[in-house]
């Protein structure tokens, strides 16, 4: 689940184009709009009735992020500079490959890509290594990007947990966009996101939640139901995170809550797929149609579904390309570029 890149051309399909709305930013925490709040009722038993995980209650929470730390300065690239930083997250420091593009800064500051990595084993990942292509191709285009490695992943503080089953890589990717609100060097009204495999389940969840993010591109993305993911989700052994990633989670909610036929109320409060009528920001999707790890129609049901609920989206497949769109790495590099110029360098 990392990276390859270079690649031909590949087959486009499902593209769909809508208007989006906008909301002002928040610096400190995200307020959503009223149509993002739960009711009063709910808000208020939400400590006690919600899990942390739940939709509802992580829209009640606070993301305050903290002044950006730059920790060590790396070599520079073709077109631009690059440290390891680190911000504070639930009192946690987590660390991120900062890239800032060289030459003069845009009067209200450069505009940011939150790039949220896919699964690596968490003693295995580093803070400079894997995606650099890709980090390279957007900061060469004029963006910050601020790639965290998520608590306990690499030299993270914290225990590292299964996205899928506890808030923790979400909050700590929504700090990240404050820590970049604040940072001198950024616009904070221009804060995209991207998402890669286990990234992409990350970034759909933080649309949801918050609708400071302008924009979102996804490769390869675990946006599925929790009935999809529970029963229609099959990656190679090799791939699987271990057992001890997820610390029994999945089996604790199933005894819980049961499954999803027995309890689909539970399972959709917890599930981004059961909110899409509430993001505000148009999403690009990329899935290959030789993916073994993540399911295409995981990428064609997220499409048609944000389709039905008006929203706009964009689906590209490529044929032969594998997990990480190895063969059509140009092609879908070039248009995530031109997405996220048309909505945050108009």
């Amino acid at each position: 689940m990392d990276t390859r890149c270079a690649g031909p051309l590949a087959v486009a399909i499902g593209v769909i184009l809508a208007g989006c709305s906008s909301l002002p930013p928040a610096i400190s925490a995200p307020t959503p709009p009223p149509a993002l709040r739960p009711p009063a009722a709910l808000a208020a038993a939400a400590p006690e009735r919600l899990p942390a995980l739940a939709i509802d209650a992580m829209r009640q929470r606070d993301y305050p992020g903290s002044d950006l730390v730059i920790e060590r300065t790396l070599p520079a690239g073709s077109n631009y500079r690059q440290y390891v930083a680190s911000y504070q997250s639930d009192g946690l420091k987590i660390f991120a490959l900062l890239t800032v593009p060289n030459g003069a800064k845009p009067a209200t500051g450069w505009p940011v890509i939150i790039f949220n990595h896919g699964y690596i084993p968490p003693t295995v990942y580093r803070t400079t290594e894997r995606y650099v292509a890709y980090v390279d191709a957007f900061a060469r285009n004029g963006y910050i990007v601020f790639k965290p490695d998520y608590r306990g992943f690499g030299s993270s503080q914290g225990t590292p947990v299964s996205a899928y089953y506890a808030p923790d890589d979400t909050v700590d990717v929504l700090n990240a966009v404050t820590t970049m609100q604040r940072y001198a060097n950024a616009d904070p009204n221009r804060i995209g996101m991207w998402g890669h495999s286990m990234g992409g389940n990350i970034t759909l969840r933080a649309l949801v939640i918050d609708p400071r993010i302008k924009v979102a591109v996804i490769w390869a993305g675990v946006t599925a139901t929790y009935y999809d993911m529970l029963y229609n989700w099959h990656p190679p052994a090799a791939d699987r995170p271990p057992p001890s990633f997820a610390g029994g989670a999945r089996q604790k909610y199933l005894a819980k809550y049961g499954t999803p036929d027995q309890n689909k109320a539970f399972w959709d409060s917890i599930s981004p797929m059961a909110y899409l009528a509430d993001i505000t920001a148009p999403i690009q999707i990329h899935h290959g149609t030789a993916d073994v790890e993540v399911p295409l129609q995981f990428s064609q049901t997220l499409a048609s579904d944000l389709k039905a609920a008006g929203k706009p989206v964009e689906l590209y497949t490529y044929a032969g390309s594998d997990h990480n769109i190895s063969q059509g790495f140009s092609q879908a590099m070039a248009r995530s570029i031109a997405f996220f110029d048309r909505s945050l360098k108009h």
